[in-house]
């Protein structure tokens, strides 16, 4: 039988699935050659991380398992409180019971090409989920914080089923008729507040870079409606936009 080249054996080691890498290590444990045994260190590597991975979020499951005596556990979270354009988004997530998602974290841990990922892999495995919003208009009707509030009712009531306990990132909401627990920086401590602190994150960059396209002065695409010191100075020779909120600009230029 022929003995496979280094280079083949790379591209096995370059696709192999997570769950394949102990075969891969075990195939290949005993080639002599000093090329393979750099690619079974690698594998070890990558399989003593992912160990790592899977510790981590047991232990991000620790708030799931306190109340697990709820069938539907929601996660709540928000994205975009901080911005001087833009809506702030609320996501709200029910994972089935005992679920994990390698690698949800609070969104702004992760990269953009890793929170597009964990998205699509949270809209697949989610029993329910839902995103809020509050406009700007609405920010500068009631401040910011009480448009927050607002973005998670909407999104946890277009929830069905309905939760039964919503573990939220740091706040309490006024006027939702279920049990609530807050949790201090949540979205590193908790799948489901994890999760819909990326749900939030992508849907409102999706919609920023939407309005990208609408005021390309602004690079709303890159700053996601934050006060970079590029958008500050278009602000200065152009002016707010319909989306910026200006309740947040009255320092900076006049509105």
């Amino acid at each position: 039988m022929r003995q496979q080249s280094i280079g083949e054996i790379r591209e096995k080691f370059q696709a192999a699935c997570e769950d394949g890498l102990p075969e891969f290590i075990e195939m290949y444990r005993e080639d002599g050659r000093a090329g393979v045994q750099k690619l079974v260190g690698s594998a070890e590597k990558r399989l003593a991380a992912l160990e790592r991975e899977k510790a981590r979020i047991e232990r991000l499951r620790a708030f799931e398992e306190q109340y697990g005596e709820c069938e539907y556990i929601c996660g709540v979270d928000e994205a975009g409180r901080g911005p001087l354009a833009g809506p702030v988004v609320a996501g709200a997530v029910i994972l089935p019971r005992g679920c994990r998602i390698l690698y949800i974290n609070d969104s702004k841990q992760l990269s953009e090409k890793k929170r597009e990922e964990l998205y699509q892999v949270i809209q697949e495995k989610a029993l329910a989920c839902a995103v809020g919003y509050a406009t700007p208009e609405r920010i500068d009707e009631i401040n910011i914080l009480q448009a927050t509030y607002e973005a998670m009712r909407d999104a946890v009531g277009k929830l069905s089923p309905q939760p039964d306990i919503l573990l939220n990132d740091a706040v309490t909401i006024p006027g939702v008729p279920i049990r609530q627990v807050p949790i201090i920086k949540g979205d590193a401590k908790s799948i489901t507040i994890g999760a819909a602190s990326i749900l939030a994150k992508v849907t409102r960059d999706r919609l920023m870079r939407e309005y990208d396209r609408i005021f390309p002065e602004y690079d709303f695409a890159g700053n996601k409606g934050y006060g970079s010191a590029a958008h500050i100075q278009a602000l200065k020779k152009y002016g707010p936009t319909p989306i910026h909120r200006r309740s947040f600009l009255k320092n900076l230029v006049t509105v």
